[in-house]
């Protein structure tokens, strides 16, 4: 990039000097020189003449471009040391460089896609300097309308970067896609550590209750359980008693009753005595409470009422105990063999309904506040190569001393069995979902010099257009300048693009 700046008089600025002067000094109508007899100059064109950018140019003192006619001659450069690009314009008459006030001076800029920047002048030291910002990049057909003491001077030229041509066969051969700029629902989101345990509401210890001898074990770790189903059996010389005792009961409150109801008759019919008849009741509810306690002792080791109807039965087994599965699940562990006595709070299966898991989220110190209760997330596995939706329920309120995080839970359906316990995986919160104007897609964007870019198509051609992003998920990206709505863009393969400009040579010659 040149650097504007007054020529001091040493023996090479005097040399450079000389050489302009004897440029612009020379006939007019020299093609070789500056000026054609048509009033073009190289590098640029006449009004109305379509402009040729390969060609090279004449550069003046400040080492910009130089356009001239007969009367009038302009040196036109982009500052940008420091400041934002800006237009800087110098004029000279036969090689002598005029007050900046003498010239009234407008320059358009037409860029690729329709944009028109129309750009006003003020003089400033011994140049004109442009009242807007030169965006990126410069790559534009330029119109300059210069006035001088009634005088209009209109020059035309092009300066292009960034840019390649392709037909629509080459773009389809390229599989480039193409797509179209415009609003999008963005999400931001922030990953988080996790695991995969089993969900806690849906998990059983079976234990015995009753301490005995195992005889039968009908199910192994890894096989799926319906509820009631029985998983193993036990014999037990406590359950036996306690059966005894169930049925000494139950006959117990029988003859109570009978006794009770004779007596309630005979009370009746004045035959007996009202303390007799008392005595009676009172023996009955006695009989039926002590009976009622030895039913609920049983119910509560899982004998239902169709068991204990089969124990009035004369070969009914008393020491027999029937271990059931809780619900419908798997056996996800086992510790027990036939014939293995056990206590009554021995832990022998572990049984779980598989059909959801939890993910237990690590959040640390720092993301705490990020975090609420009913935020979406994606659950991610890089060794299954998978991921699935879920929502927060539970937000910790302590954080460990060790670990300083706390801890969020995810329930995560799981009918195929596919999220193993034990599993680590990565978890995307999703902190803000807002709907920006312009996002364009990840895969489109490309580093060119400093910049990043996408490639806008109008018609055959294609221009790196720099972009300031924003906001960003894990396919979109927002775009907060440099593209507008509707605009269409290379959103695949851009890569291709890239590398043509990089063939033809860009440049960011000023």
């Amino acid at each position: 990039m040149f650097a504007p700046h007054r020529l001091r008089s040493t023996g090479k600025n005097r040399d450079r000097m000389k050489r302009f002067k004897g440029i612009v000094g020379v006939a007019m109508c020299s093609v070789a020189v500056m000026v054609g007899c048509g009033g073009k100059s190289s590098g640029t064109t006449a009004e109305g003449e379509k402009p040729d950018a390969a060609k090279e140019y004449e550069r003046g003192p400040h080492g910009g471009r130089l356009v001239t006619d007969e009367k009038l001659q302009a040196e036109i450069t982009i500052y940008e040391r420091g400041v934002p690009p800006q237009f800087r314009v110098y004029f000279y008459e036969r090689g002598k460089l005029l007050p900046p006030g003498e010239v009234a001076l407008r320059v358009e800029l037409h860029r690729l896609g329709g944009r028109i920047d129309r750009i006003g002048f003020k003089p400033e030291r011994d140049y004109l300097v442009g009242d807007k910002v030169v965006d990126e990049p410069h790559s534009f057909d330029v119109r300059v309308a210069a006035e001088r003491r009634g005088a209009k001077h209109i020059w035309q030229y092009s300066q292009m970067e960034g840019r390649v041509e392709l037909s629509d066969e080459a773009v389809r051969s390229s599989a480039i896609t193409i797509e179209t700029a415009g609003p999008r629902k963005m999400r931001t989101v922030f990953e988080l550590p996790g695991e995969i345990t089993l969900n806690g509401d849906k998990v059983a210890h079976v234990v015995p209750r009753m301490p005995g001898v195992l005889r039968e074990v009908r199910k192994n770790q890894g096989d799926s359980v319906k509820k009631g189903e029985v998983i193993a059996v036990l014999e037990s010389r406590e359950l036996a008693e306690t059966k005894r005792h169930f049925l000494e009961t139950s006959q117990e409150m029988t003859f109570a009753r009978r006794a009770f109801e004779r007596e309630e008759g005979l009370w009746k019919k004045n035959i007996s005595s009202e303390a007799d008849y008392l005595s009676a009741e009172r023996a009955y509810h006695e009989a039926r409470l002590k009976h009622q306690s030895a039913r609920q002792q049983l119910e509560a080791l899982g004998i239902g009422s169709a068991a204990l109807r089969a124990l009035r039965e004369p070969d009914s087994t008393l020491t027999r105990y029937e271990l059931r599965a809780p619900f419908d699940g798997m056996v996800v562990e086992k510790k027990v063999a036939v014939g293995q006595a056990v206590a009554e709070d021995e832990d022998l299966f572990t049984v779980a309904d598989l059909a959801t898991v939890w993910v237990n989220v690590t959040v640390y110190a720092k993301d705490l506040n990020a975090v609420k209760v009913g935020q979406e997330v994606t659950v991610k596995s890089d060794a299954l190569g998978t991921q699935a939706p879920g929502r927060i329920i539970l937000l910790g309120s302590l954080v460990g001393a060790a670990t300083r995080s706390a801890v969020a839970r995810v329930v995560l359906p799981d009918p195929q069995g596919r999220w193993r316990p034990g599993l680590f995986v990565n978890v995307e919160v999703v902190q803000e979902e807002v709907t920006v104007p312009v996002a364009v897609r990840r895969e489109g964007l490309q580093k060119f010099r400093d910049w990043d870019v996408v490639f806008i198509r109008v018609g055959n051609l294609f221009e790196a257009r720099p972009l300031e992003l924003g906001r960003a998920d894990g396919e979109w990206i927002e775009v907060r300048s440099g593209l507008r709505p509707a605009e269409k863009y290379a959103a695949a393969n851009s890569f291709i693009l890239k590398a043509d400009v990089g063939k033809a040579g860009a440049s960011h010659d000023h």
